[in-house]
């Protein structure tokens, strides 16, 4: 079966889409939390927006890299999300709602692309899953913390480091402004698991 003719080059071509406005999407939550302040969570979403588009970039080149000589419109039809609000703590939930959905689209994906002989896209569909999965754990990790007011708050001594001035302290909380460059605490690290850091 040639690509072009396969569910799994539509397939892409709707990977490729939900990609791009995933990457857009974040965007507009990371700069509601640049605006309000959190820049270190801003920083993360600006991370993952960037491996969204990776994965974009990956998903256009295997339809770029296709057999065919010419490659005009992809016409697609597919239900793309519009959930994502101005408000910070539900943007959380809601990026890993997305993400699951994602997780899910592309085991499925994956599922047609073998079905179709297309084992490297396959592959490609479930590392990206893969990945999806561990965003949208994060994303959950996020939205609890931030729910709980636990950013800057836990249970044992941390290090927290000012990343605009270097200064350094220890304890169980962050300092709200920074004590040498008067930095707002929302840019310190959020800590997390080490097996959800993905940048």
């Amino acid at each position: 079966m040639k690509l072009k003719e396969s569910q799994t080059y539509l397939n892409l071509a709707r990977a490729f889409a939900g990609e791009c406005q995933a990457r857009t999407r974040y965007e507009f939550v990371e700069y509601g939390f640049r605006y309000n302040g959190y820049e270190a969570i801003a920083q993360i979403i600006d991370k993952i927006a960037y491996q969204e588009f990776n994965h974009a970039r990956m998903l256009y080149t295997q339809i770029q890299n296709s057999s065919e000589k010419e490659i005009g419109n992809i016409e697609i039809q597919a239900g793309f999300p519009f959930k994502e609000k101005w408000d910070m703590e539900s943007n959380l939930k809601i990026l890993a709602e997305d993400e699951n959905d994602e997780a899910k689209l592309y085991a499925d994906f994956a599922d047609i692309a073998r079905d179709e002989g297309f084992e490297d896209i396959a592959n490609l569909f479930s590392m990206i899953g893969k990945v999806e999965v561990t965003h949208r754990d994060l994303f959950n990790e996020l939205y609890n913390q931030f729910k709980t007011k636990s950013l800057y708050k836990k249970s044992k001594n941390e290090v927290w480091i000012c990343p605009n001035c270097g200064y350094v302290s220890e304890g169980k909380e962050s300092w709200e402004t920074c004590p040498l460059c008067e930095a707002k605490q929302g840019v310190c690290e959020v800590r997390v698991p080490d097996e959800l850091k993905c940048w």
